[in-house]
């Protein structure tokens, strides 16, 4: 995950609607079916789907009431807290 695209994702939804990346992680998951693609192309779609996500995350931490950048931070930290109990 990468936090310049996920806060960039961020300011999408707040300047038009969250369904854009929900309709988004749903073609690239539809997309994960397909048989012939390598293992590199796999990587950057689930890398994607992972921003887009994480994005999604920050958003409803946003409407809950976290002014945004308390929001990205605390979710990169959730993020990376998980890392490394892995």
């Amino acid at each position: 995950m990468k936090l310049p695209v996920i806060k960039h994702l961020t300011q999408f939804i707040e300047e038009n609607d969250k369904d854009y990346l929900v309709e988004t992680i749903e073609v690239l998951e539809n997309l994960t079916e397909l048989e012939s693609l390598k293992d590199e192309e796999l990587d950057v779609i689930g890398e994607l789907i992972s921003n887009l996500y994480g994005a999604l995350e920050v958003h409803k931490m946003i409407r809950e009431g976290k002014d945004k950048k308390t929001a990205l931070n605390d979710f990169m930290k959730r993020v990376l807290g998980s890392i490394d109990k892995a």
